[in-house]
């Protein structure tokens, strides 16, 4: 996936400025696609380029002047193409897990604090995930706004992204207490070099 289908998406919902795509990557699509605002800027530039999007100039009196984009019925068929594609299974790449692998042969004290580190940090995302699919339902439970909402898309990979974090706070909440409870039960000491 290249970072011009995650910015075509975020488009769909609405006319949006730079500035306000970029908060709209930070609250939703960040859980799948990360991107700096310079890098969402260069986007829209190439977007609109390519035809795949147009810009319209917007003059304001008490602020700088804006532009807001859309997406194109070309850039409707290019994501029609993407999402035709076969997709390609993704694939965990985290300095953790292999820190973590190591945890046999080093001091896990460290480790600990940055497992507790990552499982606050994975909590704070879920909630935000949950205000974020409240906010989407509003008043209707999950299940009546699955079967009627106007876009279901966004809510989707919202429910992905917090099954995810979810996923990452237990497995380092569990971690933690496997490390914890093989130091008390060892009465592990740990030489400096960090080996048994």
């Amino acid at each position: 996936m290249a970072l011009r289908h995650a910015v075509l998406a975020a488009l769909l919902d609405d006319e949006l400025s730079g500035y306000q795509l970029a908060k709209a990557f930070d609250l939703g699509v960040a859980n799948f696609w990360h991107a700096l605002p310079q890098q969402l800027y260069a986007e829209l530039t190439r977007l609109e380029k390519d035809g795949l999007i147009a810009g319209r100039d917007v003059v304001q009196d008490t602020r700088p002047n804006k532009r807001l984009f859309t997406v194109t019925d070309l850039g409707l068929a290019e994501l029609e193409t993407f999402t035709a594609a076969t997709t390609k299974p993704s694939f965990i790449r985290d300095d953790l897990l292999v820190k973590v692998q190591a945890c046999d042969h080093v001091d896990p004290g460290s480790l600990i604090a940055q497992l507790t580190e990552r499982a606050a940090f994975a909590q704070a995302k879920i909630d935000l995930f949950g205000q974020l699919l409240h906010a989407m339902r509003r008043d209707r439970t999950e299940e009546e706004f699955l079967r009627h909402g106007e876009r279901v898309g966004p809510y989707l990979t919202c429910l992905r992204g917090l099954a995810f974090e979810q996923g990452n706070r237990d497995w380092c909440e569990r971690t933690v207490a496997v490390l914890r409870e093989r130091q008390a039960t060892a009465g592990a000491i740990f030489p400096p070099n960090g080996r048994r």
